[in-house]
This record gives C-alpha cells, sequence and structure tokens, in this order.
C-alpha cells in the first residue's frame, strides 16, 4: 500500500502512472535497433560468402555455428569482466570487437580467414549482449522490467525482419558489402552508446554495497532455475529449430520450400512482434509466471506439431502462433532473471550464465533434431523439440506464486540517494520479484 503522503510513487509517473522509462535504457534499445539491423544485414550472404571459398556446405554452416560457438565459450569470462570494469565499458569493448571482426570477415581472402574472424565476433557479442541486459536489470524501474525487455526485444525484431531484406537487396552488389555496412552500423552504435549512456556512480571504500552476486547464490533459487531451464529449451526451439531445421523441412515437404521456409521465418517474427509489446506490460502487471507457463505451452504444441503439416497455409500460420509464444515468454522470462539478480547487485556471471545455457540450446538443438531426422524423421525431431516446451511450461506450474502488489521490495525501491525515496509497504515480507 502507497504512502498517502507520497506525491507519486518512486518508480512511477508524474501521475502515479507507468513507471517512466530512463533515457539510458532510450539509447541501448537505439543500439539494439542497429546491432539488429546489421546481423540481418549479414545473414542471407553469410553462407554463400562461406562456399563462395570452394567449401562443403557442411563447412559453410561452421562459420555460422562459429559465431554461437565462440559465444557460448567466452561467457563466464564476459561475466567476470563486468563484474569487475562495468557494463559500459564490456558493452563499447564488445561492440568495437564485434565491428572489427565484421570488417575483417568481409576482407578475408580465403575460408579460414572468414572463420576465424567471424568466431572473433562471437566473443564480441557474448561481451555486449551480457553487458546490455545486466544496464537493463540495473536501470530499469522494477515495476517495468517487462515492459523493458519487450521494447528492447522489439528493437531486435524489427531489425532481424529489416536487416535480411536490405541484405538481400545488397548482396547483388557483392557479398562483402553488407559485411561493411554491419562493421560501419556497429561503430555508428558504438558512438552513440559511448555518447549518450552515462557512466555508472563506481562503488566507494565506504560505500554499503554489497557483492557481485554468485551463480551458487543464484541457482539455490527455483524461478531462477525455471528460468534457465526456459533458456535451454527457448534456445532449442525458437532459435535453433527453427533457423536450422525449418529450412530443411521445408525444402522436402513443399513444392517452393526455399520461399515458404523465408516466410515462415519472417512471419515467426511478425508473431512474436504482434504480442511481444503486450506480454511486456502483463508480465509487470500479472507476474511473471503465467506469461512463462502460457508462452512455453503454446510454443511447445504449435512447433510439436510442425513436422506432421503439408498444407502451406498451415505451416504458416503455425510458425506465426509459434513466434506469438516466444513474444508471450521472453520478456517474462528475462524479467525473472532481473528479479533474481535486483537493482543493488552486479549480476555479470549469473547473467552469463542465464546466457550460456540458452546458446547451448541453440546449438545442441539442431544437432540433436538433424540425428532424429536421419533416424525417424521430422516429424519426430519436431514433436521432441515441442515436448521440451511443454514440459519446461508444466514445470513452471509448480513455482510459487508472488502477486503483482508483492512484486518490489523494500531494498528495491529505495534505490535513490533521496532521503524522500521511502520504501513502499509490501502485502508480504521477503518478497523480491513477481514469478
Amino acid at each position: 500500500m502507497m504512502a498517502l503522503g507520497r506525491k507519486s510513487a518512486p518508480a512511477g509517473g508524474a501521475h502515479g502512472g507507468e513507471p517512466r522509462i530512463p533515457a539510458d535504457l532510450w539509447v541501448l534499445i537505439a543500439g539494439a535497433l542497429l546491432v539488429a539491423l546489421g546481423f540481418g544485414l549479414v545473414a542471407p550472404v553469410l553462407p554463400q560468402f562461406a562456399q563462395s571459398f570452394n567449401v562443403s556446405v557442411t563447412a559453410a554452416s561452421v562459420v555460422v555455428s562459429a559465431f554461437a560457438f565462440c559465444r557460448l565459450i567466452f561467457a563466464p569470462v564476459g561475466g567476470t569482466l563486468i563484474d569487475r570494469l562495468g557494463e559500459r565499458k564490456v558493452y563499447l569493448t564488445g561492440l568495437v570487437i564485434v565491428a572489427l571482426s565484421t570488417l575483417a570477415t568481409g576482407l578475408a581472402q580465403d575460408y579460414w580467414q572468414m572463420l576465424i574472424f567471424r568466431g572473433l565476433g562471437g566473443l564480441g557479442s557474448t561481451m555486449f549482449t551480457i553487458s546490455a541486459a545486466a544496464l537493463l536489470v540495473r536501470l530499469a524501474p522494477v515495476e517495468a522490467r517487462g515492459r523493458v525487455s519487450s521494447y528492447y526485444a522489439s528493437a531486435f525484431l524489427i531489425g532481424n525482419i529489416a536487416g535480411p531484406v536490405l541484405g538481400g537487396l545488397l548482396g547483388a552488389l557483392g557479398m562483402r558489402i553488407p559485411f561493411f555496412i554491419y562493421a560501419g552500423a556497429l561503430l555508428i552504435a558504438t558512438a552513440v552508446v559511448a555518447i549518450f549512456l552515462r557512466e555508472g556512480r563506481r562503488r566507494q571504500p565506504g560505500d554499503d554495497a554489497q557483492p557481485p552476486m554468485l551463480f551458487s547464490e543464484a541457482i539455490r533459487q527455483a524461478r531462477y532455475v525455471g528460468a534457465l531451464a526456459g533458456a535451454f529449451a527457448n534456445g532449442w526451439c525458437s532459435f535453433g529449430m527453427r533457423v536450422a531445421i525449418v529450412p530443411l523441412f521445408a525444402a522436402q515437404a513443399f513444392d517452393n520450400g526455399a520461399r515458404i521456409a523465408g516466410i515462415s521465418l519472417a512471419c515467426f517474427a511478425v508473431g512474436t512482434a504482434t504480442v511481444v509489446l503486450f506480454a511486456g506490460r502483463l508480465a509487470d502487471t500479472l507476474g511473471r509466471k503465467p506469461l512463462i507457463v502460457v508462452g512455453f505451452l503454446i510454443t511447445g504444441v504449435t512447433v510439436g506439431t510442425l513436422g506432421l503439416v503439408h498444407n502451406e497455409w498451415m505451416f504458416i500460420a503455425l510458425s506465426v502462433i509459434a513466434g506469438m509464444g516466444g513474444g508471450i515468454l521472453n520478456p517474462a522470462q528475462q524479467a525473472v532473471v532481473a528479479d533474481v539478480i535486483g537493482k543493488e547487485r552486479s549480476g555479470g556471471k549469473v547473467m552469463a550464465s542465464y546466457q550460456m545455457v540458452q546458446d547451448a540450446g541453440t546449438i545442441s538443438g539442431p544437432i540433436a533434431a538433424g540425428l532424429i531426422v536421419d533416424k525417424v524423421g521430422y516429424d519426430w525431431a519436431f514433436a521432441a523439440a515441442g515436448a521440451i516446451c511443454v514440459i519446461v511450461g508444466i514445470a513452471w506450474l509448480g513455482l510459487p506464486t508472488v502477486r503483482p502488489a508483492d512484486r518490489v521490495t523494500a531494498d528495491e525501491v529505495n534505490e535513490s540517494d533521496d532521503p524522500s525515496n521511502v520504501p513502499r509497504e509490501s502485502g508480504r515480507r521477503g518478497v523480491d520479484s513477481s514469478l
């Protein structure tokens, strides 16, 4: 219950409405849009550029996987760097590394140069991805974490939808051109963030500040374990299966397989875009748990039945619905990790572990699905992926529910140096998140 003498809530707007999004977060969202646009530019031409060095399809696929693999192995180091150097420095350094590696990839003269340079880009990608997530945790108002996550995700969605279209057009000018433009977009994003994102206040020796949260602390919380399980399932289905297996299935199931695969991927993104902003708001009002459960059940059922569909329109419709499932669950799931870390502690290692698990699902999902396809067919591969999502959704039903009104803890609300920023009273004591 709010104190009646207060003019406004600590995190609220001018009239007690939705919490205002800080300017620093809009800077991060703008940077995310530029990064996603650039990534989308190179996505359509990357495999073809690799094959231009007269290598096999498998070798060309390795170039694509190298980026994700390097993200995975470097994630623990990225988390440590954030705890030691701060999010802003790691974010900017990561953007510069990806920009330089992308430029070098565009200048590569043989396959091995391209493979090495592309892999180095994965190191930088981990740095700015984890640091951006940590900044979102630290800067977002507690009562707007779901909304902020949805805005950030929307920026990536817009870039991922528009980027490949522009990349396909630019590819006609030469397969190296998109890489040069992507490098330029990353440098612009670096400049925008460096100029407009303020340096966080450095801790002083006398500060009453808590040490960075360790993974061993976070893993004791059931909601974080649930978030890790969700990250793996989401990486398996929404990233790995969608990008690697859906195009292959479409090619063998439909006459115009390549066209249907492209439409399906675009519709998946459109489905996510249609619900992600609304889902972010619901995560802040209804709580995290309902959105995660519903999102995983929708994703699991739709992905699980894709392998049984041989009608083009039904396949596209299911792709839209599967995308909506991902859009429903993602803001809530990211908000759960933010709730675990809180605003008063650094959580680079906790955030890095979450990203690692999702990358592990993204990498292992297509490999396992490929083995299943070779043994028993596409229908079983999609069914297995769908079952993983359904199991995670059902598992989340067993986690405790926290009422939205109990979301904010006293220590998180009392985050300002202003002595008038007194904490709100909560319906329960000791509650620090919303599930």
